[in-house]
């Protein structure tokens, strides 16, 4: 099981950016796929953006392409999630997870996910 710990969240204003991390624990990180998840009050979980094991395969939501980037460095354990021009709609808590399986399917629902970290709110106020 791998670990996972969100950092990097906060109050911005519209238009601002923000950079969130996720760090893992486990010799196993490098081979999972993983995904950025968000949850707004009284919402349903959403997947934002995905990253292939090797960092070479990423997609992301319609709501989100163009704005962000996720990447990530497996020598450190760290998927990232770059945000630029954020908007109040982006107000979530944010959530890193992995696949459950290590394969080569692409992580868009969170019921595919294994491991979740514990969040980190982002608030954009207009």
């Amino acid at each position: 099981q791998v670990q996972l710990v969100e950092s990097g969240g906060g109050l911005v204003q519209a238009g601002g950016s923000l950079r969130l991390s996720c760090a893992a624990s486990g010799r196993t990180f490098s081979s999972y796929t993983m995904g950025w998840f968000r949850q707004a009050p009284g919402k349903e979980r959403e997947f934002v953006a995905g990253i292939s094991y090797g960092g070479g395969t990423t997609y992301y939501s319609d709501s989100v392409k163009g704005r962000f980037t996720i990447s990530r460095d497996n020598a450190k354990n760290t998927v990232y999630l770059q945000m630029n021009s954020l908007k109040p709609e982006d107000t979530a808590v944010y959530y890193c997870a992995t696949r459950r399986f290590r394969d080569s399917l692409n992580l868009l629902n969170p019921a595919d996910a294994g491991s979740w970290g514990q969040g980190t709110q982002v608030t954009v106020s207009s």
